[in-house]
């Protein structure tokens, strides 16, 4: 494009300003380049503000050292790349992590952890522990983000300063942010970018961006590069069904919306100026959240760490609070026949985490052989269908009655539960509940027959303290008591394992195995690398940074 066909300009444009993002923007703008972010949305944090704000980096942090926990480099790439380590299911956690990636990743944990702190961002002051996904068996890495007093996206208020444990990605976004901003980063709200511009259709460097700002065109010249930030895939129907047919329009509670949408418009631009994928096994591992069971049923958005509430700026979008379920026993869980599938007490797939995996020999075929065999079936069940020639699992719905209710201490009102868009249903009898079931995703009818022989046949297993068709321990309630209930409780997809293949210097590769001069990514829109949460998007964002504004043009 020539020069006066664009509207603004910066030495390094970075679209979307989460996790990645904002690490991003302050690094190269700390290294003396102009940087611009883009954000799609009306405001900033994308999915990590929404998040539960644990972070494992680790190599040897200050935080390790304070509480005498040693680490290394060298011990968190050998626990990222050990080929050995499987989950109960089979399936290996690490096996196919890019290694160029986890060095990169681990070399500069430490730096991108000071950084955080450089820039206001606080711990909880205690021993790391072991929470978080696939952050390595050897030693406890996992530090938890203070939220202080930064008001929490999903409540609109701050934390109880009493409660110890309430810790959110606001608490780091929010320094962030103001950090992003006392440097000079400029913030572009609303908008989106749809495409991005190189000198040739598939040669030469990037040179700038498209982005709609509410229905006008502007494009935006990257004079050093551009940083893809965007945050994944898995709100992008066609494009999460490249890697698993199954996922289908009806899981549609993703994790971090109704906030910010992982729409894959930062893989799709760099496809089309032919960037690579990498790293897909990720994607469907059967291993870690990317997809989980609901930990709320009766809303549409039932990620197991968010709870939408009238307070958040975007509680119009997410409608309900939803129910969280503290036992499983309380209600049954049938597909859209109306009939059980699995054990509802059983869990999703297993993640990998300090211990658990114990004893344990680095890469040692014995960490396989002496795991006890769990196949993990829940989710794959669920996902299964009802046999008609249909890709999808289809709504999955909680059938509960008014002792379960009051066992559970619900309120199955608004603003608890989304009736208004069919998330949430009502009855005196079993046979009007599967009748009222009526809904943009419920695309076969319930057969009331079906529910009422379903309740009775769980009812009897109940009775008989043993249930014959799928196990489940103990049943312990029946379901008699009117009214009766149906809430939406369909598995809800989370992370984004495969993206955009990069390099270790966060550098887009081609088709061709080249660089894409100028063109960067990192977090959940980049390949190669299996770990949930934060720590790959904030260090990857720490690197693509300080490279990007190194560029020479």
């Amino acid at each position: 494009m020539s020069a006066e066909n664009w509207d603004y300009e910066a030495d390094v444009v970075v679209i979307g300003s989460g996790a990645t993002g904002m690490p991003a923007a302050i690094v190269a703008r700390e290294a003396g380049a102009s940087v611009v972010i883009v954000e799609a949305q009306p405001h900033i944090g994308g999915h990590a503000i929404t998040s539960g704000g644990n972070l494992p980096l680790g190599g040897g942090t200050s935080y390790q050292k304070k509480y005498r926990i040693e680490d290394s480099p060298e011990l968190f790439f050998r626990d990222l790349t050990d080929w050995s380590v499987v989950e109960n299911n089979g399936f290996p956690p690490y096996r196919y992590n890019d290694r160029e990636i986890i060095r990169a990743f681990v070399d500069n944990s430490v730096a991108a952890f000071e950084f955080l702190l450089a820039n206001g961002v606080r711990v909880i002051d205690r021993a790391p522990n072991n929470i978080g996904h696939e952050i390595g068996v050897s030693v406890a890495r996992t530090m938890q983000i203070d939220v202080a007093d930064w008001p929490m996206v999903h409540t609109g208020r701050p934390a109880d300063p009493n409660d110890p444990e309430i810790r959110a990605g606001a608490g780091l976004i929010r320094p962030l942010e103001a950090a992003a901003r006392k440097a000079g980063v400029e913030i572009l709200l609303e908008h989106r970018m749809t495409a991005i511009h190189r000198e040739a259709p598939r040669c030469g460097r990037v040179l700038g961006i498209a982005v709609d700002h509410r229905g006008t065109v502007r494009n935006i010249r990257a004079r050093k590069a551009i940083i893809v930030a965007t945050g994944g895939s898995t709100g992008n129907v066609n494009f999460r069904r490249m890697f698993d047919p199954r996922l289908t329009e009806e899981y549609c509670g993703l994790a971090g919306m109704p906030w910010s949408d992982q729409d894959a418009s930062g893989e799709l631009a760099a496809m089309d100026i032919g960037a690579a994928l990498w790293g897909l096994f990720n994607y469907t591992g059967e291993f870690g959240s990317g997809i989980t069971k609901p930990g709320a049923i009766g809303c549409q958005y039932g990620y197991v760490n968010v709870r939408w509430h009238p307070g958040s700026a975007v509680f119009a979008k997410a409608r309900a609070i939803g129910l969280s379920v503290e036992d499983w026993q309380n209600v049954i869980l049938v597909n859209m026949l109306g009939r059980r599938f699995y054990d509802e007490t059983a869990g999703p797939f297993g993640y990998n985490t300090y211990l658990s995996v114990n004893p344990y020999e680095p890469h040692s075929y014995l960490n396989a052989k002496n795991a006890k065999y769990n196949p993990s079936n829940f989710i794959n069940a669920a996902l299964a269908g009802i046999g008609d020639g249909h890709n999808g699992g289809g709504p999955i719905w909680a059938i509960f009655d008014a002792d379960a209710v009051a066992r559970e201490q619900w309120r199955p009102t608004t603003p608890d539960v989304d009736r208004e868009a069919g998330f949430f249903f009502a009855a005196d009898t079993l046979a009007e509940l599967a009748a009222k079931i009526v809904m943009k995703y419920q695309r076969v009818p319930m057969p009331p027959r079906n529910l009422a022989e379903t309740v009775a046949r769980y009812n009897s297993f109940v009775d008989a303290g043993k249930d014959a068709d799928f196990g489940k321990p103990t049943p312990r309630y029946r379901i008699e008591k009117p009214p009766f209930y149906a809430a939406w409780a369909t598995p809800v997809v989370h992370d984004t394992r495969a993206g955009l293949r990069i390099n270790g210097r966060c550098q887009v590769i081609d088709m061709d195995g080249a660089v894409i001069p100028g063109l960067y990514c990192g977090g959940e829109s980049a390949g190669g690398f299996s770990m949930h949460g934060l720590p790959r998007a904030i260090c990857q964002g720490f690197i693509a940074g300080r490279n990007a504004a190194a560029e020479n043009v």
